[in-house]
């Protein structure tokens, strides 16, 4: 009678669970709550899975649609390693060498090697004294990273501020009170250098200015632990997390547009989409948070529209895809364009949000890496402009804004490029409200600010509707691939609980 009892009361704990959107942070988490044995189904809105981190094939070329920089291999490791299996066993990566040039002008460029000492000799050869300056200060980005990984990263599912209080960052509470810029400013004088100290939060979060000094851990990500390509692409990881989901009894639906949210007792009801009705015990939105509150009755939105425009945003981006009839010159795999003004192109962005004068820029080419993203002797490239949000969206806004990358491409290469254009398409602000929903046309979700840290983010679990969680860049831990895949799994164990 105790072995019955026993069955029964772990079939009345497991759940039909929904999951809207394909997202990384959807697809971490359909992965976890399957594994604890609950049946779920993933819908996406649009015809392929992953997100913003699709893959498309023209001309034949093969392009990820947005994710591109595979930082912080030890939490994809880690993901896998929670279910007995490693990267290994789905694809593939290499580390970049170097990991990517940084162009300040004609002939004027940095290389970022693989390898910290290698880093330091190059910024000694800049700036006297930067070399051991670096050395110590990716000591502490190390400790940082430590912490913010294993103490905090895992454990903030932003439901009490209490998380982010242990012995460790107390001892750090200057890093959280102080800036990227003071302490990029205070060792380091030479702008070029602050530069590239400064980039990734530029392009993943806010300004340095209005970034906790805490998330310098990001260089040591960067400079630390590496840049690395998988085989196929970042599609790779989006066709193993699924790979790995089918085993566990996923099931996986495109082209499910989610129309209506009902609600019924404080509790969803059914989901309503184009094609049907479906009714489940709980559901789990890694959609735009924003969008999926506006599918439900006015009531029951935990955020007014008013919050949604107070709050900081990460920048939108104008992305072009581009394969060319020839092999390009002078270019890495990973290449930033910063021979303009950092700090003007930043106020552009968050200050007085507009189009950027004088734009820096990113450009990959993983055809130097896998020659199989092009056809042969071409290149693939993929352009990226960080811009604000909300923007006015034109066609021939683009085309200016494309000139001025070929432009510029053209002078440091030596290349006539333009007529080597055999395949163009590009993607901003309308496309991502149009393909994601998203809020704004934002890229990367909510910028990485003091007041928008942990529990200070949108709420994981909705407080109106009882059996309503959201996972995603929008919420807990914040923007980026790594911390995607952590918050799936920080809700899938909230979920679990």
């Amino acid at each position: 009678m105790e072995v019955r009892v026993f069955s029964c009361a772990l079939e009345i704990m497991k759940k039909n669970i929904a999951i809207i959107g394909s997202g990384f942070s959807s697809l971490s988490a359909a992965c976890y709550l399957a594994k604890y044995g609950h049946k779920v189904t993933v819908y996406e809105k649009n015809n392929e899975l992953g997100g913003r981190a699709r893959q498309f094939k023209e001309a034949g070329f093969t392009f990820d649609m947005g994710p591109s920089w595979y930082w912080m291999p030890d939490v994809f490791e880690k993901f896998f390693n929670d279910f007995n299996k490693s990267t290994k066993d789905y694809y593939e990566i290499r580390k970049l060498e170097p990991a990517y040039r940084v162009y300040f002008g004609l002939n004027d460029y940095l290389d970022i090697e693989d390898d910290p000492d290698k880093i330091s000799e190059k910024f000694e050869l800049i700036e006297e004294g930067s070399g051991k300056k670096l050395k110590k200060f990716l000591e502490k980005a190390k400790e940082n990273y430590s912490i913010g990984v294993s103490d905090m990263l895992y454990k903030m599912p932003g439901i009490s501020p209490l998380e982010l209080v242990s012995f460790k960052t107390i001892k750090k509470i200057r890093y959280f009170i102080s800036t990227i810029r003071k302490e990029v400013n205070r060792e380091f004088k030479n702008p070029k250098l602050r530069s590239v100290l400064e980039f990734p939060v530029l392009f993943l979060g806010a300004k340095a200015s209005n970034t906790p000094a805490f998330y310098n851990f990001m260089n040591y990500a960067d400079f630390g632990l590496g840049t690395f390509q998988p085989t196929n692409g970042f599609h790779d990881l989006v066709n193993a997390m699924v790979s790995l989901g089918k085993s566990l009894g996923v099931d996986y639906k495109v082209n499910h547009d989610l129309q209506r949210i009902d609600i019924k007792n404080k509790k969803i009801s059914s989901l309503i989409f184009r094609q049907k009705q479906i009714n489940c015990d709980i559901v789990i939105s890694g959609a735009d948070y924003h969008h999926t509150e506006s599918l439900l009755p006015k009531n029951f939105r935990q955020y007014s529209e008013n919050y949604w425009k107070n709050r900081v945003f990460a920048p939108s981006s104008l992305l072009y895809y581009v394969g060319f009839n020839t092999k390009i010159n002078k270019v890495q795999h990973h290449n930033l364009f910063f021979d303009t003004n950092f700090d003007k192109h930043a106020e552009e962005i968050y200050d007085n949000p507009k189009w950027p004068s004088d734009p820096l820029f990113y450009a990959n080419f993983t055809s130097k890496t896998n020659l199989k993203t092009a056809p042969e002797n071409c290149e693939n490239g993929f352009f990226l402009i960080p811009i604000a949000t909300d923007l006015e969206d034109s066609v021939e806004i683009r085309e200016k804004y494309f000139k001025i990358i070929l432009d510029k491409l053209e002078l440091y290469t030596g290349q006539k490029l333009k007529k080597s254009i055999i395949y163009k398409k590009s993607f901003c602000v309308s496309d991502f409200k149009k393909e994601y929903n998203s809020y704004g046309g934002n890229a990367y979700g909510l910028a990485n600010t003091l007041w928008q840290t942990a529990f200070l983010r949108p709420n994981i679990k909705s407080k109106m509707v009882q059996n309503l969680y959201f996972c995603g860049q929008l919420t807990v831990p914040g923007p980026g691939v790594p911390p995607a895949i952590v918050s799936g799994e920080l809700v899938a164990n909230l979920i679990n609980k």
